[in-house]
C-alpha cells in the first residue's frame, strides 16, 4: 500500500481521461475484494487498505460526478450475489400497449373492437380504465399460494429474476391467503415510487454524496434492479397490481372482478381505477385524471383503457406484441424552446441519414434533452430550420425528442438554410441517392451507397445486433462496440463469438475501463447467448424491412434455421416456387421477399451469415400446440365470414397452432370458405385442398 502512495497522483490533480481510468480500475480492484470478503470469507488485504482503496474512488467521483452510475459501488453495500441476473422466461408474453395520443384515436380503438366482434352500436361495451403508472412493470409468480419468483417485463419474452429484491416491498404479499387462490397465479403490475419518496431519496444520496436520480422512474428501476437486496429494502418502493400472466383457472370472468380479486389477496390497487360504458365516459375519466395529475403522488404518464369482459379479450387477442383489448392514452406532451446550435448527420444501419438537432440543453417532461430528431431533409426544409435558431420542442408521447417550430423573430442575423449533404460523412465519403419511399415526397429518405463498406453502417448493425430484442449481450453497449470495431477486433458479428479466444493476444483487461471481473463477466453474457431462437436470430441480422413482427412471422413459417436459410437461397436464386411459398406466409408482402432476395443475394453477407451459424446454436421456432386438430396446419380464409370477422378468424387459427396464408398452395391444408369467395375457392379445389364451409371450420376446431 506504500508503494502505491508513492505512485498515486492526487485525484486534484487528475485529468478527466486519467480519472476515468483510475476509476474503472479501483472500480474492478474493490469488486474482487468485495467477492473475497462477502462471497468466500477470505480477504486479501487489510481494513485500513480496503478503506484507502474506497476512498479514493470516492473521491474521484466526489470530483467527476459524471462518473458516478447505479453501478458505482458508491451505491451498493456488499457484494452482488451474481455477476448479473439470471432470466426468468415468462410463461406468458408481457406485452407492451399501443397508443392513442388523440380523442380521435380513442374512438378509433372503441370502433375497431365493434367491428372486430361484430358488435351492432347498441351493444354497450364496457370499459375498466385506470391511471398509466410510470414505473416498472413485474410479474409475480405464486405456486399454491407462496411467492416463487419476481420477474421484471425485459424484452417481454424473458426477463430478469429480481425475486430477492421484490421480497422486500411491503405491497407484495409473501403468501396469498384470499378466498379461491389458483395452484398457479401470475399477477401483475408496476412497481413505482412516490413523488415524496423520491425528494427524500435525493436528499439522502446528496447528503451522501450517492447518486442523484433524474425522475421517480428512473429511482425505482434502479432501485429495484439493485444486486444487493439490502439497498432495494432501504428504498421505498410500491406496486400496484392490475394484470395477470398463467392461472391455473380464473377467480372472475371481467378485469374490474380480478382487480377486485387482487385487492382481496392483499395486493394494492390503484382507487382511482373506474369503469366506463361509453366513449364519452372514457374521453371524461380521461380528462379528470388529466387534472389530477399534478396533485397524485406518482407520476402518470395517461390513462389506460381495458375492454372488462374477458371471453371478448380472449377473442380479440394480440397484434404483433399490442393487446387488441387495451389502449394507453397518453396526456399531451410538454414543450419547451431553446437555441439549435448545429445539426448533425447519424447514419443508421440501412444506410440512411438522419438529420439530429444539437441543442443547448433543456427540461422537458423532467428529462433533461440535448438532440432532436428532424427526421429527414424534407422536414428541414418545411420547418426551415436553421443553426442558431430558436426552436419549439416536445417529448412525442413523452419519449422522443423532435423539433416542432422555429420562433422566425429570434433568429439570429446570417442564419443560412440548412444544405442536406450530397456526400456520406463517414471516411469513404460515398454518394447519397435520394429514395422515394410510400407517401411521395414526404416520405424522401436519403440513403448512403456505402453498404457494408460504410463504417458507421458497420457499427450500427453490430450495436443492433447485440440490442435487447436481438442477441442482448450485457457489457457489449455502444460504446464498447465503437471501440472494439476501431480497434478491428469485432468486425462482424461472428467476430464476438471468437473474442474469447483471441483475447490471449489482445488482452483486454488491460485496456482502460476494463479489468479482469468486466472481462469475465462480457465473456460468460456472449457465452449465455450461444443459443438463440430463430426468431431473435432473424431479426437480429438487421435487414431491412424485417423488423421483430415479420422475424416472427417468418420463424413461425418456417420452423428452423435451415429451412428457413435454403428458402433465402432459393429466393436469391429467383426460385419462383420459393417466392410463392413465401408469399403465401401470413403478414409477409414483396417488399420483406424483396429485401431478403437482395440480402442473401450479396456473397459477402452469405459469408458473414456462415460464419455465425458456425457460431451459435439457433432453436427452433416455438412448436405450435399438439392439442390442437389444427396444429401445424395451413389455413386458408376467403369469402365472408358470417360467425365472426376474418381477423379473429386469423387471430383463433393461430392460438390454436395453426399458420394462416394469404394464398393457396400444394401445401394448404384446409380452405375455410364463405359466400363469395371466388379466386382462392377456384384455386383449392383445382388443388385438391380440403375446403371447409364456417360451420364445418367451427365444429373442427371446437
Amino acid at each position: 500500500m506504500a508503494r502505491r502512495e508513492k505512485t498515486e497522483t492526487p485525484v486534484e490533480q487528475l485529468s478527466e481521461r486519467q480519472a476515468k481510468a483510475e476509476h474503472a480500475r479501483l472500480q474492478a480492484e474493490i469488486a474482487e475484494h468485495d467477492r473475497r470478503y462477502y462471497q468466500e470469507d477470505a480477504p486479501t488485504v487489510s481494513d485500513a487498505a480496503y478503506d484507502a482503496l474506497r476512498q479514493r474512488y470516492g473521491a474521484i467521483e466526489a470530483r467527476f460526478p459524471q462518473l458516478r452510475t447505479l453501478d458505482s459501488l458508491t451505491q451498493r453495500v456488499g457484494a452482488a450475489p451474481s455477476a448479473r441476473f439470471a432470466k426468468v422466461r415468462h410463461s406468458l408474453p408481457m406485452l407492451s400497449l399501443d397508443n392513442a395520443f388523440t380523442q380521435e384515436d380513442v374512438a378509433d380503438f372503441v370502433g375497431r373492437i365493434r367491428r372486430f366482434l361484430r358488435l351492432p352500436d347498441d351493444e354497450e361495451l364496457t370499459f375498466l380504465a385506470e391511471p398509466k403508472i410510470d414505473g416498472l412493470s413485474m410479474s409475480l409468480r405464486y405456486e399454491r399460494g407462496e411467492l416463487i419468483t419476481g420477474a421484471t417485463r425485459g424484452d417481454g419474452v424473458e426477463g430478469e429474476d429480481v425475486t430477492a429484491n421484490v421480497r422486500t416491498l411491503e405491497d407484495v404479499p409473501k403468501r396469498l391467503d384470499g378466498k379461491h387462490i389458483p395452484a398457479i397465479c401470475e399477477v401483475r403490475g408496476e412497481v413505482y415510487m412516490t413523488k415524496r419518496a423520491f425528494l427524500a431519496l435525493n436528499k439522502r444520496q446528496a447528503e451522501t454524496g450517492g447518486q442523484i436520480f433524474a425522475n421517480p422512474r428512473n429511482s425505482a428501476a434502479g432501485s429495484l434492479r439493485q444486486k444487493d437486496p439490502s439497498i432495494t429494502a432501504s428504498r421505498p418502493l410500491g406496486f400496484f397490481a392490475y394484470a395477470w400472466g398463467e392461472m391455473s383457472e380464473m377467480p372472475a370472468n371481467t378485469q374490474s372482478g380480478m382487480v377486485k380479486w387482487f385487492a382481496s389477496c392483499g395486493f394494492k390497487t390503484n382507487p382511482l381505477a373506474k369503469t366506463c360504458r361509453s366513449l364519452d365516459a372514457l374521453l371524461k375519466f380521461h380528462s379528470e385524471i388529466e387534472a389530477q395529475r399534478a396533485t397524485l403522488d406518482y407520476d402518470i404518464d395517461g390513462v389506460v383503457y381495458k375492454l372488462d369482459r374477458i371471453d371478448w379479450q380472449e377473442r380479440l387477442g394480440f397484434v404483433s406484441r399490442t393487446p387488441r383489448w387495451a389502449i394507453a392514452h397518453k396526456f399531451p406532451a410538454e414543450k419547451a424552446t431553446t437555441v439549435v446550435r448545429d445539426i448533425e448527420i447519424q447514419i443508421g444501419r440501412t444506410g440512411f441519414l438522419t438529420p439530429v438537432a444539437k441543442l443547448d440543453p433543456v427540461t422537458v417532461g423532467g428529462v433533461v434533452v440535448q438532440n432532436a430528431t428532424l427526421h429527414n431533409a424534407e422536414e428541414i426544409a418545411r420547418l426551415d430550420v436553421r443553426i442558431g435558431d430558436t426552436v419549439t420542442i416536445q417529448r412525442a408521447g413523452d419519449v422522443i425528442p423532435q423539433v416542432l417550430g422555429v420562433i422566425p423573430d429570434k433568429r439570429p442575423r446570417g442564419a443560412k438554410p440548412y444544405e442536406f449533404p450530397k456526400k456520406c460523412p463517414c471516411p469513404l465519403h460515398t454518394e447519397v441517392v435520394r429514395e422515394i419511399i410510400a407517401g411521395g415526397a414526404q416520405g424522401a429518405r436519403f440513403h448512403c451507397t456505402g453498404e457494408f463498406a460504410c463504417p458507421y453502417q458497420t457499427i450500427e448493425h453490430l450495436k443492433h445486433f447485440v440490442s435487447r430484442r436481438a442477441f442482448d449481450i450485457d457489457g457489449l453497449g455502444d460504446k464498447q462496440i465503437e471501440l472494439f470495431y476501431e480497434r478491428e477486433w469485432i468486425k462482424d458479428p461472428a467476430d464476438i463469438f471468437t473474442l474469447e479466444e483471441r483475447n490471449r493476444k489482445i488482452k483486454l483487461e488491460e485496456v482502460e475501463g476494463f479489468g479482469e471481473t468486466s472481462v469475465r463477466n462480457l465473456f460468460n453474457a456472449i457465452a449465455a447467448r450461444r443459443e438463440i431462437a430463430l426468431e431473435r436470430f432473424i431479426y437480429a441480422l438487421g435487414i431491412r424491412h424485417v423488423g421483430e413482427t415479420t422475424a416472427i412471422a417468418l420463424a413461425r413459417g418456417y420452423g428452423s434455421w435451415p429451412a428457413f436459410h435454403d428458402a433465402c437461397l432459393k429466393l436469391a436464386r429467383g426460385d419462383d416456387e420459393a417466392r410463392q411459398e413465401m408469399d403465401a406466409l401470413d403478414q409477409i408482402g414483396d417488399t420483406v421477399i424483396e429485401s431478403l432476395r437482395d440480402y442473401f443475394g450479396e456473397a459477402h453477407n452469405r459469408r458473414r451469415i456462415e460464419r455465425l451459424a458456425a457460431q451459435v446454436k439457433i432453436r427452433d421456432a416455438e412448436k405450435p400446440r399438439r392439442d390442437s386438430p389444427i396444429a401445424g396446419k395451413t389455413v386458408v380464409f376467403t369469402g365472408t365470414l358470417e360467425r365472426m370477422t376474418r381477423d379473429e378468424a386469423k387471430a383463433s387459427a393461430e392460438r390454436l397452432g395453426a399458420k394462416v396464408s394469404g394464398s393457396v398452395s400444394k401445401k394448404t391444408d384446409y380452405v375455410v370458405a364463405g359466400p363469395g369467395a371466388g379466386s382462392k375457392l377456384a384455386d383449392a379445389k383445382k388443388l385438391g385442398v380440403t375446403v371447409l364451409t364456417e360451420d364445418e371450420w367451427a365444429k373442427l376446431v371446437g
